[in-house]
């Protein structure tokens, strides 16, 4: 019997998928968040009492007095001898004055139990507490010790009152007011509560966020990634944000595209938490229903579906009561940016916390961006230094990508009505973390393994490398206009037949690096491939209307031999073409496409069959004036490093040979 769903069901989902329930009105940014302020209180929550130990990163709910003197007594300030002043006057060196000791010493934690009486002193240590008759403190080194029947000090220098005395609440006083409220509990604070000798103290209480995220596709991290799935990353990255801005995360894990299992989800998350985040279920497609159930969980329901944001259009912001609930696309980059935008405002005012203090930085737009009239575009970005100053340089990454938050210096936003920004102008990059500072080193072009590797070894010795993957050709093309320190390309010129170094300018110098074996690969077993030469296979796959390729996107050093095999020719999946070798491989793997030419450690990896084709030439490509530069010079010395040669042998690949 088959478990295939009826056909007039088929027909139901096909229709629900097809039908166009949201996006009715999309809303400008600026009146998303105005309705979602106007409808939830971005105000702190209550007050809770905490261990001080608990207290660090919370916000005071009151101001703090202190209930004792700091310190309790007055001390001394150093190590010495307690005396009275009016015993030292007129001492010096010719004519010092002779103390009597006192048989008691006062170390830290010991209570005086003998007065400083005319012509005495007691040994003091630093903090340790002023005995009475006392009223200064003279240092040791001033003193010349008498041994005898009666030990004496003989004080070569007159002291004043008040000499090196800590006076009893001279640090705080009792009832004095020490900490405001709405302080933000850092360590010093902490201290401070620890000196007035408070336990606990009341505190605005974390705001408790459910997490949730929906989708049939996903898989929890750890757990084995079936055909078709993806690792949910996004419930692990909200979850760090919530507590980032401080929050109290709940982590409720995936929930499957089911109505009614999301139902009892987001009822369960909202009876236990102060605000709902969820992620994915927001845009136009079969799974979605998160829209559906939030107009019957209660009102005032959605306020905001579908925001002029890119990335971000699918945002979806509701309340039920005063509690948010928030909706935020599937794709990595999009969630943040939406989580970023509106809901950490919404934890850190629940939390009492002040908005976060982003630092901006002045940058050059090196190429013209266009972007799309009518929404506010936000586009990561890495910033390098150019010899016309700092740059930003667009990560060509979209919504879906992963790692465009860590590897982007900031980001800046196209205004909703521009349609784009020429190149040249100055745009204001928001800082993604702390500083300004960009990287020691930027290398642009084509990725490897062998390259990662080197970039690790550099981070060992203390130079901060950015790695930007735009192809060889892009690489080269950054390295002209100056926005870059080193290009990693694999170019070959057809007509000389020579790699890399006949697309150099006079300016440019290249370093050798090592050898990657470049083949057609192909699934193991496949008979198209099996046995003979790359060109026969590549004949035979071509003469099959049925085989399906997958090239390499323009400007690749492998996109030059891929047009050299296909003679012109441009067969079924000649448009599909993806940015690396690792794409290459995992459409074959997948059985998305039959062929396509990638290099052997990768066709390894991914438990492919491999034609060799030829030797490709790995190369560095930098401006032979900066050669001397710390960064760049480090990177050069370490390409002809032992380590560096082991490396690259262990990955599979040859070090270019050095003359």
């Amino acid at each position: 019997m088959s478990d295939a769903p009826p056909a007039d069901d088929f027909a139901a989902r096909l229709a629900r998928a097809a039908r166009q329930e949201q996006f009715l009105s999309v809303a400008s940014r600026e009146e998303a968040l105005a309705r979602f302020r106007a409808a939830v209180p971005h105000a702190a929550l209550e007050a809770e009492e905490v261990a001080l130990a608990e207290a660090l990163g919370r916000v005071l709910v009151a101001d703090v007095a202190s209930p004792i003197d700091v310190p309790p007594f007055d001390r001394a300030l150093v190590d010495g001898f307690a005396v009275r002043a009016a015993d030292t006057e007129g001492a010096s060196d010719a004519e010092p004055r002779r103390l009597v000791l006192n048989r008691e010493i006062l170390a830290c934690g010991v209570a005086p139990r003998l007065a400083v009486a005319p012509g005495s002193a007691t040994p003091i240590a630093t903090g340790g507490v002023m005995p009475r008759g006392a009223d200064a403190v003279v240092m040791v080194e001033a003193t010349e010790f008498v041994e005898g029947a009666q030990p004496a000090v003989e004080v070569a220098r007159a002291a004043s009152p008040g000499q090196f005395v800590g006076y009893a609440g001279a640090d705080m006083a009792r009832g004095e007011t020490v900490l405001r409220r709405g302080t933000l509990v850092t360590a010093r604070e902490i201290g401070m509560l620890a000196a007035c000798g408070l336990a606990r103290i009341a505190v605005v209480r974390r705001p408790r966020v459910a997490v949730l995220s929906t989708g049939d596709e996903l898989a929890a991290p750890g757990a084995p990634l079936p055909p078709a799935a993806i690792y949910d990353s996004n419930g692990a990255i909200v979850a760090a944000s919530v507590a980032e801005n401080g929050g109290v995360a709940l982590p409720r894990g995936i929930v499957r595209d089911d109505e009614a299992a999301l139902d009892a989800a987001l009822r369960a998350a909202l009876a236990e938490s102060d605000v709902v985040v969820l992620s994915g279920g927001t845009s136009k497609g079969a799974g979605d229903v998160s829209h559906r159930i939030l107009s019957r969980l209660g009102p005032p329901g959605i306020l905001v579906h579908g925001v002029a944001l890119k990335p971000g259009k699918p945002l979806c912001l509701a309340a039920v009561g005063t509690k948010a609930v928030v909706v935020l696309p599937g794709f990595p980059t999009s969630a943040m940016f939406t989580f970023h935008d509106a809901v950490v405002p919404l934890i850190r005012g629940l939390a009492g916390l002040p908005p976060r203090e982003e630092s901006r930085v002045e940058a050059l737009l090196p190429q013209r961006l266009a972007s799309e009239l009518g929404r506010t575009e936000f586009v990561m970005a890495s910033l390098a230094e150019s010899r016309r100053g700092l740059v930003a340089l667009p990560l060509a990454k979209g919504s879906g990508s992963v790692t465009a938050f860590s590897q982007a210096d900031g980001f800046f936003a196209v205004p909703a009505a521009r349609a784009g920004i020429e190149a040249g102008e100055s745009v204001a990059v928001t800082r993604l973390g702390a500083g300004v500072r960009p990287p020691d080193l930027t290398l642009v072009g084509s990725h490897c393994l062998g390259l990662d590797r080197l970039v690790g070894r550099l981070a060992e010795r203390g130079v901060r490398a950015r790695t930007i993957w735009v192809g060889s050709a892009g690489g080269l093309a950054a390295l002209k206009r100056g926005e870059c320190d080193v290009a990693s390309l694999h170019l070959l010129d057809p007509r000389t037949g020579r790699y890399n170094e006949p697309y150099l300018t006079p300016d440019l110098a290249l370093a050798p690096g090592w050898r990657r074996l470049q083949g057609v690969v192909f699934r193991e077993g496949d008979p198209r491939f099996a046995g003979g030469r790359a060109a026969e296979a590549v004949r035979r796959a071509l003469a099959d209307p049925q085989t399906v390729m997958v090239n390499r996107n323009t400007g690749a050093g492998t996109r030059a031999l891929i047009e050299e095999l296909l003679g012109g020719a441009k067969p079924p999946g000649y448009w599909n073409q993806p940015r690396s070798h690792n794409a290459v491989a995992a459409a074959v793997a997948q059985g998305r496409a039959d062929w396509g030419v990638a290099i052997a450690t990768v066709a390894r990896a991914y438990g492919l069959g491999f034609l060799p084709l030829s030797e490709e030439h790995y190369d560095f490509a930098y401006a032979a004036e900066n050669r001397d530069r710390p960064a760049l010079a480090a990177f050069l010395a370490l390409l002809a490093a032992p380590e560096t040669a082991a490396d690259l042998h262990d990955l599979g690949f040859a070090p270019a040979a050095r003359g």
